[in-house]
């Protein structure tokens, strides 16, 4: 598990420095939905700032959405065991996305505007200056491809986003980590895992058809994953079709116009090749 737990700090940290998303002072509200995922980014930043001598500090917020089946008995002991500061906030937001979504649609969307906006809410009014999320490597990749295939728009999750309103820093220091290397190490560290029941029960979500092609595509070229999230920082303008990032328009103005240099060329061309030069005039 050393060696694990390691490579995992070892990008968590990396991430945090190249996109300065912790400085010291700062107050990190964590949102530990009971996941994998957020269970290991809580875990981590809480060894992160124990060895960093208290420079930031943590606070978990976990947001009860009245789900059928919640039971949240090992998340609070488990934070109680971590001595992890903590707020465990209920607000019924499942009886809202099941009377505003028909039958069979998708509940993921509305699920998580209400949940974004209870965590924005609480971030505010309680003064924490940044809100880690747990998304990691894998969820960047595919809302990529999502936004691309469902929306028409190349767009992902960024590792550091100002929010809309400008009120809030959003941060996700699990950019650089692997979702396999996280399921390894939750199932290591046991976590009194909370299942969705509100999105979990619905088949073909277009995210899990996303993730099936990926790991379809990794099979073939194992390459596949690393070079999808490397193109979200290798963006190339002049390449695409946006022209509010490129001036297609004008690039004519950027023609190299030499004339002179034109003619001497081609005087030494006929000079070399002669033969070549009349059989291509004939």
């Amino acid at each position: 598990m050393a060696k694990l737990e390691k490579k995992l700090l070892h990008h968590i940290t990396k991430a945090i420095a190249d996109y300065r998303m912790i400085e010291k002072g700062d107050r990190v509200m964590v949102c530990l939905s009971g996941g994998k995922d957020s269970f290991t980014l809580l875990y981590l930043l809480n060894e992160i700032r124990k060895n960093s001598n208290n420079r930031f500090s943590l606070h978990s917020y976990t947001l009860d959405q009245s789900q059928p089946g919640w039971n949240d008995e090992g998340l609070r002991a488990w934070l109680e065991e971590q001595r992890i500061p903590n707020t465990i906030e209920k607000r019924d937001t499942y009886s809202v996305v099941v009377d505003k979504i028909p039958a069979g649609k998708t509940y993921c969307s509305l699920c998580s505007r209400l949940r974004r906006g209870n965590i924005y809410r609480f971030a505010e009014d309680n003064g924490f200056n940044k809100i880690a999320l747990g998304h990691h490597r894998d969820d960047m990749i595919h809302s990529m491809l999502m936004s691309m295939l469902y929306n028409g728009q190349i767009r992902s999750m960024p590792p550091k986003l100002l929010t809309d309103n400008k009120r809030n820093i959003v941060i996700r220091p699990l950019a650089y980590c692997r979702e396999a290397d996280i399921i390894e190490y939750a199932g290591i560290r046991q976590y009194p895992i909370i299942p969705c029941n509100l999105c979990g029960s619905q088949e073909n979500l277009k995210r899990q058809r996303v993730k099936r092609l990926v790991a379809e595509l990794a099979a073939e070229n194992e390459k596949v994953p690393s070079n999808l999230f490397g193109a979200l920082s290798n963006i190339q303008p002049s390449q695409l079709m946006d022209k509010s990032l490129w001036d297609f328009g004008g690039l004519e103005n950027h023609l190299i116009k030499d004339e002179d240099s034109d003619e001497q060329n081609a005087e030494e061309i006929y000079v070399e090749i002669p033969g070549q030069l009349q059989a291509i005039a004939t």
